[in-house]
């Protein structure tokens, strides 16, 4: 399939580490870049951050309009429907994604998958699936989606894959409860998820970037 179009920045020459991370439903790849002087450590060894566009698509909770995501979305309730071909799609160009970085030398277990509400589910739906093991996955104020195909699809490779959540105790789009009853699930197939709550609601704050890179730092170490 066609590559989507992406940022990219680079934390030294040559990186052989990357971090491949996903926007939220409404913003594009330019969101989370930012972050990159925030969260990286000197120490490190050099990094590629990868930032893709979702594709501009209707939005049936925002009344149809256009706009870009990974899948459409009926319902902020755990009950909604979910777009799962939608959501397949996003899966198949995260693994697009992937490839690319196996071309430029960066082998699946020196590439994290990261992503914001939306772009966090499809972190989470495409990494536990994906055939070789990850160096881990880093969900943000999001949910596990289509959790009732995970067992019978999901990648033996990544059955040990670290994983960081962090989720606002005032989220009033993706709801605290809903991430918890997604690690319940995640948990409940030997999944070991690093866990965090914080005082804010749909959103990143300081206290979570600090935390992501003590993670990172030990993935990269």
């Amino acid at each position: 399939m066609n590559l989507l179009p992406t940022v990219e920045r680079e934390t030294g020459t040559a990186p052989r580490h990357s971090v491949i991370w996903l926007h939220g439903l409404g913003a594009d790849g330019n969101d989370f870049a930012p972050i990159v002087p925030e969260l990286v450590d000197a120490s490190w060894p050099a990094l590629r951050f990868v930032f893709p566009h979702a594709p501009v698509q209707p939005v049936s909770i925002n009344g149809g309009m256009p706009m870009r995501a990974w899948y459409d979305v009926y319902g902020f309730d755990a009950r909604a429907p979910q777009d799962e071909a939608g959501i397949r799609r996003a899966i198949e160009a995260v693994e697009a994604l992937i490839a690319r970085e196996h071309e430029r030398g960066v082998p699946s277990e020196r590439i994290v998958l990261a992503g914001f509400s939306q772009g966090g589910a499809i972190a989470l739906a495409a990494g536990l699936r994906h055939a070789q093991p990850l160096a881990g996955i880093v969900a943000l104020s999001t949910y596990l989606p289509i959790s009732a195909t995970l067992a019978p699809e999901r990648s033996d490779a990544n059955t040990g894959v670290p994983i960081f959540w962090g989720h606002g105790s005032a989220d009033p789009i993706v709801v605290l409860q809903r991430g918890l009853d997604s690690r319940v699930v995640l948990e409940g197939l030997g999944y070991a998820v690093d866990w965090h709550t914080y005082p804010m609601p749909h959103s990143v704050c300081a206290g979570e970037i600090e935390d992501l890179r003590r993670w990172l730092g030990a993935r990269l170490a």
